[in-house]
């Protein structure tokens, strides 16, 4: 029975979740049911082990997501967004739209900026680029997922995104984690999907299909995206709108100079500075008995985070309109995210707690091939049935977090190579047809999955699929590097 009530919970939680119900609210619900079904006591699963899993989450991200929030909101009301793809769209030319159109997805994104910010400055200018080169307009979405969430998000070293920073704690790493796997990665993915752009726009044109239609510009965000866009983000969607967009934009070299900043610190605390300080007071109960290895990465972010916040401050501050509004939109920005992300773990800790959870532990464990595929195996269903990288990744690594560093160990597997793995496998089927980025993508685009979403899972998902394999193979041969 203790099998069954997690297999209905999981199905209640993806059913719900995929018709736009609020994860707060779903999730607690899941957990109570697969708790009833095991026969276990509700009150307490609810109040001890939900809460404490979901206020672990929260107390060790929230951090983060307010600094990121607060980081998108200032790059997109400073107008630094649109000074970068227009720098970059401009200087490659209608020729070369869609390389333009990645390109300048990449950049922001790895620079720090959530995808959710990226998405409506890109969108427009990349209609405009489209309309231009006469490139057919179901592509876009395909074209700036392939910049915006994928190699970025996951694979490229130093990389702030949240997917890539969850890892570290369980694996004592930094976002450097397998540099060379992850540039390797990042780019056979990069190759592959643009290639297959190449391959459509290739076939659009000897079809005579053009951009078609135009659209109205002005996107519109209903609840129900919203509320899938949360929980696969780290910024709230409803906050675009509020604060003040600047009435001109800054040069080039000033738009990118934040994103620079962002990387340079992360780099410098990560590698140089923090390993070279004395931290042996962390051991100590009132910091909770920790080591540097375990929040390092995270103390380097946060860092550079804030670095690079305080730098968009500075150039662009008499830019900004109401520094203030977009500060307190910035804020409010991470407040749904990381709760809806903290309801996702709290429903894993009750999972996690169930006894029938050992038969699901050793099923995983038992996969033919090692920690590395055992670990890729379980990102990956977790990442597609909750519909979220990082809320899959999180329920995973804080269930088995443990034991895949243990039976890596055993294995002689780098922990880095480990952290690479865990966060590009959770960013393949993620990107499922519920998942809250694509859903937002192809919303603000004015376009449907029907038009749209095959591009984009070869894009997006086989591209990603392609390089994990690659990956695997690499590093199970040579290790980390």
């Amino acid at each position: 029975m203790g099998l069954l009530g997690i297999l209905v919970a999981l199905a209640l939680l993806m059913w719900l979740a995929y018709r736009g119900w609020s994860i707060l609210l779903v999730a607690p619900l899941a957990a109570l049911v697969a708790a009833a079904i095991s026969r276990e006591p509700l009150l307490a699963h609810w109040t001890q082990t939900f809460m404490g899993g979901a206020a672990r989450f929260f107390i060790q991200w929230f951090p983060m997501f307010l600094l990121g929030g607060l980081f998108g909101k200032l790059m997109d009301d400073s107008g630094s967004i649109s000074s970068i793809a227009r720098f970059l769209t401009e200087r490659l030319g209608t020729r070369n739209t869609m390389l333009a159109v990645v390109l300048a997805s990449a950049l922001v994104t790895y620079g720090g900026v959530s995808v959710f910010v990226a998405f409506f400055v890109l969108v427009p200018m990349a209609n405009t680029m489209f309309k231009s080169a006469d490139l057919p307009r179901r592509l876009l979405p395909a074209t700036i997922g392939l910049g915006a969430f994928t190699f970025t998000m996951s694979a490229l070293p130093g990389s702030p995104s949240v997917n890539n920073a969850i890892p570290m704690p369980y694996f004592g790493t930094t976002t450097f984690a397998a540099p060379g796997i992850g540039i390797i990665a990042s780019a056979i993915t990069l190759a592959f999907g643009m290639w297959w752009l190449r391959r459509a726009e290739a076939a659009a044109r000897k079809a005579g299909e053009g951009y078609g239609g135009d659209v109205d510009a002005a996107p519109v965000i209903d609840e129900k995206t919203r509320e899938h866009a949360t929980a696969a983000g780290e910024f709230d969607p409803a906050e675009i709108e509020h604060g003040k967009h600047a009435s001109s934009e800054p040069s080039f070299v000033l738009a990118v100079l934040p994103l620079f900043v962002v990387i340079v610190v992360n780099f410098l605390m990560s590698l140089v500075v923090f390993p070279r300080l004395d931290f042996a007071f962390l051991a100590k109960e009132v910091w909770g008995g920790t080591t540097l290895g375990a929040v390092a990465g995270l103390w380097s972010l946060l860092l550079a985070l804030g670095a690079g916040t305080l730098a968009i401050v500075i150039v662009n501050y008499s830019r900004l309109p109401s520094l203030r509004e977009s500060l307190d939109a910035g804020a409010n920005s991470a407040a749904l995210p990381i709760l809806t992300i903290s309801s996702l773990v709290g429903f894993g800790a009750v999972v996690a707690a169930l006894p029938a959870f050992s038969t699901v532990r050793d099923a995983v464990l038992s996969i033919p091939g090692g920690p590395l595929i055992s670990l890729t195996v379980s990102m990956n269903v977790l990442a597609g049935l909750t519909g979220t990288a990082s809320g899959g990744m999180a329920i995973a690594l804080n269930a088995l977090g443990d034991t895949f560093l243990r039976l890596g160990a055993e294995h002689g597997v780098d922990p880095a190579l480990m952290h690479r793995i865990t966060t590009i496998s959770a960013g393949t089927l993620d990107a499922l047809p519920h998942n809250g980025t694509v859903l937002m993508l192809l919303q603000i685009s004015k376009l449907t999955h029907k038009e749209s979403y095959l591009d984009m899972v070869m894009t997006v998902i086989v591209s990603v699929i392609i390089s994990l394999v690659a990956v695997i193979a690499l590093g199970s041969m040579f290790g980390s590097f």
